[in-house]
């Protein structure tokens, strides 16, 4: 009889996992908050028809209560959530204290975890970014593939090709809209000065979004309603994933349960885990065979330190988090001004540029979001002229307004960590403390202004004082607490992310990753759980 495996989280690493095993006949349980996506809307209807077919457009697009609605104080982002995606960040009613310390953590109990509000950006990391992994690029690469046929992924082999690796199975690319088509037409232009002067090189973004029809899913139909959530499906998300593990007999999801800790044996191997289900009744016990934890870094340090108090009475550091800088830089092209926009456009990223480092760890990325149908108001309240003039302007320069979000890189510190600390009345908090690695505001500064200058060479300024460097945390690309290792460690796992702490417990989001590329982590994510998955089951 073939071991239970129960995953908790239903994130993107959980998921494909889950997948995996499935396909090799594993019997799975996950255990999951599981909050659920309101239906898509008018789902064949561009976002012009929604405004006018809606009976109440306003809540569809700022809520009900106008909660979407930001401020335009220097510390808000550009753009918000709208409310269609305010279920991704809902948290349970039994809420996670925090007492943190220059990190602001972002959380998910939705069915698909983050990913089901991320962008879609997909970059594999090379061979020089896993250097502190106990793999190459050779070994994940099969992975890295599998997902592209399983999600979609459009993409060109061009010169972003140098720091992402460009594998198979990558359909063609999306369409460009008018903006991004002028930007790559000056590039190529002024290639060969912006590669000697600035070595910046711009290229396609690699995005997970269909380009043809495949399955129950149809290509993009460029409806603009990306941010509001792809009615058609043509946008992955991991919830799709999920949709397809329900198809298997052998697969049992649980929804509404926040899983809390592990129990052990006196071998030191996880027995079971406890759950409180989120309608507040008395906790449940389910029996474990192997454990595999995708909750995110976060919820995952919680789970496991809470499971060595629970059993032990230590109170255990994880240290090494780690997140990736992001410096959001607008820009106006001026050879854009005065010219219509075409709202039937993807919404997100069309276009990457790669900032070549010092050392191959050093390489920046950023990612270019030409605004399209995003929602505007966060956008002109920051225009510095009076509302009157500043929404004229908006509409005069709309069509060249884009914004260039920039990546850094980030190692693992013992400074870094997640504990627990218990107060007088028993009240448990989660503390996590952050120190930015040294020589970070130089890097920024020196990243910054090669962008500056590498966006001017494309006929671009960027507006006085508009830059924002986001807070840590902001980015969501959390790691490094129980990173993979040859040598055995008490906080550590396994070249196949088995902990060395508990012997049947698998750790597979990104708690295992030893370093952080200026990268969306979630493509690798994917891969390397299917990795282990195939490897160990």
């Amino acid at each position: 009889m073939m071991d239970k495996i129960i995953i908790v989280g239903s994130g993107a690493s959980g998921v494909h996992f889950a997948l995996t095993v499935l396909r090799k006949g594993c019997p799975v349980l996950m255990l999951d908050v599981g909050r659920e996506k309101p239906p898509a809307l008018l789902p064949k209807a561009d976002l012009s028809l929604v405004k006018e077919q809606l009976d109440d457009p306003v809540s569809y697009l700022l809520g009900p209560s106008y909660e979407s609605v930001t401020f335009g104080d220097s510390q808000s982002d550009f753009y918000s959530f709208p409310p269609s995606k305010r279920y991704v960040f809902m948290q349970p009613q039994k809420k996670m204290n925090f007492k943190n310390t220059g990190f602001e953590p972002l959380l998910s109990f939705a069915r698909g975890g983050l990913a089901e509000a991320w962008t879609g950006g997909v970059y594999p990391f090379n061979d020089e970014e896993l250097a502190d992994y106990p793999f190459g690029y050779k070994d994940i690469e099969p992975y890295y593939e599998e997902v592209a046929e399983r999600i979609g992924i459009g993409g060109e082999n061009d010169d972003l090709a140098r720091f992402t690796p460009f594998h198979g199975r990558i359909m063609r690319p999306l369409r460009l809209d008018a903006h991004s088509q002028e930007l790559l037409a000056a590039y190529a232009h002024h290639r060969n000065t912006l590669v000697r002067k600035y070595k910046c090189y711009l290229g396609r973004s690699r995005v997970a979004v269909l380009t043809e029809d495949r399955g129950d899913r149809a290509k993009c139909s460029y409806t603009g309603r990306c941010i509001w959530g792809c009615p058609t499906g043509a946008f992955y998300t991991p919830s799709l994933t999920l949709a397809e593990c329900m198809k298997f007999p052998n697969f049992t999801y649980i929804p509404q349960m926040q899983v809390s800790h592990f129990k052990c044996n006196s071998s030191g191997r996880v027995k079971s885990v406890t759950t409180h289900p989120i309608s507040g009744d008395a906790p449940e016990e389910f029996l474990v065979d192997k454990l595999v934890l995708a909750a995110g870094p976060i919820c995952t340090a919680e789970i496991f330190l809470e499971s060595i108090r629970s059993d032990t009475g230590e109170v255990a550091e994880l240290h090494g988090l780690m997140d990736n800088r992001q410096i959001l830089v607008p820009f106006v092209n001026l050879k854009m001004i005065g010219r219509a926009y075409d709202p039937q456009t993807y919404q997100f990223h069309l276009l990457a540029m790669g900032l070549e480092g010092d050392s191959p760890k050093d390489y920046v990325h950023g990612q270019i979001t030409c605004l399209t149908t995003a929602l505007v108001h966060p956008i002109v309240q920051k225009i510095p002229l009076d509302l009157r003039t500043a929404i004229d302007f908006f509409r005069n320069t709309r069509s060249g307004l884009g914004i260039l979000n920039l990546n850094l890189p980030d190692t693992r510190r013992r400074g870094n960590l997640i504990t627990l600390e218990k107060d007088d009345n028993g009240q448990t908090s989660l503390v996590i403390e952050y120190t930015p690695q040294w020589g970070e505001r130089q890097q920024m500064r020196q990243a910054l202004r090669r962008a500056k200058k590498a966006l001017s060479r494309l006929g671009c300024i960027v507006p006085p004082g508009t830059v924002r460097v986001r807070a840590k945390g902001e980015s969501v690309h959390y790691a490094g607490t129980m990173p993979m290792s040859k040598t055995r460690g008490k906080y550590t796992t396994s070249e196949y992310c088995q902990s060395h702490y508990f012997e049947n417990l698998f750790i597979v989001d990104g708690s295992t990753f030893p370093f952080l590329p200026a990268k969306n982590i979630t493509f690798t994510l994917m891969a390397n759980a299917v990795r282990v998955a195939e490897a160990v089951f």
